[in-house]
């Protein structure tokens, strides 16, 4: 029996690792912001780094660092890319922070 095996309920280092960067790419404020404003619309690159006044390589890389945190999606509209909530949960926790944050 693997000493993680004694414990009932304790993570595989596999979901602990996973848990980390969902949280990691909440707790930064860019990273937040963005998240709050594409759970109103989807937004391109452009809309988003123009709302909150940051350059628009800056929320480019913003946006991958979400991408692999599988918050957000990206979808080829013509010459620009269209960026949306990867699905519900994301409004979920956002709602659910929020509530527990200002209870």
């Amino acid at each position: 029996m693997t000493e993680q095996a004694k414990y009932h309920g304790l993570p595989s280092n596999e979901e602990v690792d996973s848990m980390v960067e969902l949280f990691k790419a909440f707790g930064d404020k860019t990273h937040y912001r963005i998240i709050s404003m594409l759970a109103a619309h989807k937004m391109t690159v452009n809309e988003i780094a123009s709302q909150l006044d940051v350059s628009q390589p800056a929320i480019s890389h913003q946006l991958t660092v979400l991408r692999h945190a599988g918050l957000v999606v990206g979808e080829r509209k013509g010459q620009f890319v269209v960026y949306q909530l990867a699905d519900q949960h994301i409004i979920t926790i956002l709602q659910q922070a929020r509530e527990h944050r200002l209870s």
